[in-house]
């Protein structure tokens, strides 16, 4: 597929790609209608999780959990084989194995022909963010990023139904979570088992120059930085050396994290500075590129 411009003759950065809502302009027709809703990627991901399908550790005291689904292309209906999917979670004593060898917690597989992906884990529990406030806690979840070619990267996250802090967490209480809040229910043999079906956008990919051009690290006016990484076609948004976001392309030089939380959009004063602007939870802050790669 021929790579959508984003630089134009211009010394301006304009549309590659027009998206409404859930329905996608290819170029030609308009196509899907429920792609897979995005979450935030976390403070957590680590890139490189082992390729098993069965992630709990033989110490583990958690109640185990079976997690399917298919993984389809933007129409929802043609399943999609070598899909890599990756999934990350805390243990049962709400702790995420950020540094170990072993990736507790952690693993990937690739569909198969059918477009199906298994995992074995435990029911996750939920969590506080910050151990001395009581309003921190957030609901059980599992991480979740999904990549594919010729569609566009996915990093979710699914919760379950009757989870008590569901309602007061930002992103599970998001319209945009709605159909990820799941239920448990057991399985034919008994065992605790979720179904977790995924619908990906098609990919708009971009050419290398213009990741060129806007990855780097930046100074920002609140005195951080923030380093912009290219990872497969995703944007990762690193701050002061904690990964934070991965952000696809929006059109109008805008980089949209999981569920709209976080935007970017990069702007050139001149032909040899480059400048994002930042909003995140409210905040916007803006800083120029001071080193590149």
């Amino acid at each position: 597929m021929k790579r959508r411009n984003f630089i134009q003759k211009s010394s301006m950065m304009a549309f590659a790609v027009s998206a409404f809502g859930g329905i996608i302009w290819d170029g030609k027709i308009f196509i899907g209608n429920s792609p897979t809703t995005t979450d935030i990627l976390g403070p957590f991901y680590r890139p490189g999780s082992p390729m098993r399908s069965n992630i709990i550790p033989e110490n583990s005291q958690g109640i185990p959990m079976n997690l399917a689904g298919t993984i389809f292309d933007e129409n929802g209906n043609m399943p999609l084989k070598n899909t890599l999917v990756e999934i990350w979670q805390c243990d049962e004593n709400q702790h995420y194995d950020n540094t170990s060898d072993d990736y507790v917690f952690r693993g990937a597989v690739k569909t198969g022909e059918d477009g199906k992906y298994y995992f074995k884990t435990i029911v996750p529990v939920p969590y506080k963010v910050n151990p001395n406030d009581e309003s921190s806690w957030r609901p059980a979840h599992i991480h979740m990023r999904v990549s594919v070619a010729k569609q566009q990267d996915l990093i979710t996250q699914i919760y379950f139904k009757g989870d008590q802090y569901i309602d007061n967490d930002t992103w599970a209480s998001a319209p945009g979570a709605e159909n990820r809040v799941l239920e448990i229910v057991k399985n034919n043999k008994g065992e605790q088992a979720v179904t977790f079906d995924v619908v990906l956008r098609k990919e708009y990919p971009l050419d290398d120059n213009v990741y060129n051009k806007i990855t780097g690290i930046y100074e920002m006016d609140d005195k951080s930085n923030i380093e912009f990484i290219k990872n497969d076609d995703l944007l990762f948004l690193k701050r002061n050396g904690q990964l934070l976001e991965g952000m696809r392309y929006i059109g109008s030089n805008t980089f949209e994290g999981g569920i709209a939380n976080t935007k970017v959009t990069f702007q050139f004063p001149d032909k040899t500075s480059t400048r994002a602007v930042v909003s995140f939870y409210g905040k916007t802050i803006k800083g120029e590129k001071f080193l590149k790669y």
